[in-house]
């Protein structure tokens, strides 16, 4: 790849966008630091507009992860890493959306736990604090920020530059900050990838042309995958259903219809965003060539590569965007698990605000740790959700629709049993491997062995008798008042 070619103005460019991001968070709602619903839930009056943009924004911050797949992979990346997605975020809209804003619980442990016990609350705050890992966008950032200081120093010391700096503002702000970062964000990340496929299209030909000269395997909807490793990343789309920023924009938003309705929006928005980073990376394929070294930095490789000077600083603030909205989001959610959800009990004496923000620096500390173990992006994404969702999925659908709700005493056996087999399942597969990123054992991938498991429980454990239905109703809607 030719060596980066950066001017004082990209520079600039960069250099005002941090600035902006401490303009907005600044002061903004410090007065109500120390009042819970207002720190993690802006007071639960979020608007629609604020509500797409968070959302949008922090739902897409493996955007290197995506460069890569479609890079390798060409229109296939659609079928693995977007309409899975959409799917269960329609259908989290449809049945949990409303229920959720409805319910007074301010995490999703808290929902947990006062549906199916303390006991339970917590011990879900482990797997959701491990799903909410905010090491993927860590890495990411390390590696971007490598790239345009020429290659010099560690990736680990920018990542945890950048980090920190995420640090500071979300555990001043809270969720509002993170909120009023994110409408900076979705406007940076759409813009710049227009400005990259539209030069892309200038300095290759149509998308036409690109389809023409695209591999067999590169246009087929499957790319040529197995149905076993297409359909496990449908089921890890099930991490919508589980996962903690969906579930805290819902208690945020102003009503129901608008958490409901903002999730439809936002799909349309995804889908449209995605339309341009996969054919950016299929544009990357056709103009850097077959042999990337490093095909995770196809954007950046790309960008540098066609777009002018100040448009390439520009487009480097969109990527950083990207990955911040969410880098911010999952920080503030992994310090409000940990010190909120998990900590307060040990802690009686300590502000859970308190908590929540000593917290959100142990979690980039941990994320920092986990990127040295796990360097890919894609592969952190498919050992925490194949490992954590399958324990999560049932427990967490039980506390909002009735036909999932388990007996008590079969909620932590349910949660400990599916994580432990997909992790054992996990270990086997690594070990079996060599340790060559196959995770599969028997030629089954981890994540099903876990899901069986957590089925199975639930056909033991669920909640069948009637009058034992209709208790449980009756403190749900005690809950959702």
């Amino acid at each position: 790849m030719s060596e980066l070619e950066f001017t004082l103005l990209d520079w600039g460019v960069i250099a005002f966008y941090f600035v902006l991001l401490i303009f907005l968070t600044w002061k903004r709602d410090w007065e109500d630091a120390d009042d819970e619903e207002s720190f993690l839930l802006s007071g639960r009056k979020m608007s629609i507009g604020a509500f797409v943009a968070t959302l949008v924004s922090t739902w897409y911050g493996g955007i290197l992860g995506v460069g890569e797949f479609s890079y390798q992979n060409g229109l296939s990346t659609w079928i693995i890493l977007g309409f899975p997605f959409y799917v269960f975020s329609a259908l989290f809209a449809w049945l949990l959306a409303g229920k959720i804003r409805m319910n007074k619980a301010l995490s999703l442990p808290e929902a947990v736990g006062n549906f199916y016990g303390d006991t339970a609350g917590r011990f879900s705050a482990i797997p959701i604090f491990i799903l909410v890992s905010p090491a993927p966008y860590i890495l990411m950032l390390g590696l971007i920020f490598q790239y345009l200081t020429g290659g010099s120093g560690h990736f680990l010391w920018y990542a945890s530059a950048v980090a920190l700096f995420s640090v500071a503002y979300v555990t001043f702000g809270g969720f509002s900050a993170v909120v009023h970062t994110d409408v900076l964000q979705i406007v940076l990340m759409f813009a710049g990838f227009i400005f990259l496929i539209l030069f892309a299209g200038s300095e290759f030909g149509s998308m036409g042309k690109l389809w023409d000269v695209m591999p067999t395997d590169y246009r087929d909807i499957t790319g040529g995958q197995n149905i076993q490793y297409i359909l496990v990343w449908f089921f890890i789309a099930l991490w919508t259903f589980v996962d903690p920023s969906f579930h805290q924009r819902a208690a945020a938003a102003k009503n129901p219809k608008t958490a409901q309705n903002g999730i439809l929006i936002s799909i349309l928005l995804w889908s449209v965003f995605d339309f341009l980073t996969i054919f950016s990376g299929m544009y990357g394929w056709a103009i850097l060539g077959k042999e990337l070294a490093e095909p995770i930095m196809v954007y950046p490789y790309l960008a540098n590569e066609i777009l002018p000077l100040g448009l390439k600083g520009l487009f480097f603030v969109a990527l950083l965007a990207t990955i911040m909205s969410t880098l911010d989001s999952y920080l503030f959610l992994s310090g409000q698990t940990l010190g909120r959800d998990l900590l307060a009990k040990v802690f009686p004496e300590t502000k859970n605000n308190t908590l929540t923000r000593l917290s959100t620096l142990v979690a980039a500390l941990l994320g920092i740790l986990l990127i040295i173990i796990y360097p890919s992006v894609i592969d952190l994404w498919y050992v925490i959700g194949s490992v954590m969702i399958p324990g999560l999925l049932i427990p967490v659908l039980g506390v909002y629709l009735r036909l999932f709700t388990l007996k008590k005493q079969w909620v932590l056996p349910t949660m400990m049993g599916s994580i432990g087999i997909s992790l054992l399942w996990l270990a086997l597969g690594t070990v079996s491997s060599g340790g060559a990123n196959d995770y599969t054992f028997w030629g089954i991938e981890p994540f099903y062995p876990g899901l069986a498991t957590s089925i199975i429980f639930w056909l033991i454990g669920r909640v069948k008798d009637e009058h034992l239905l209709e208790e449980t109703e009756f403190i749900k809607e005690t809950e959702f008042q």
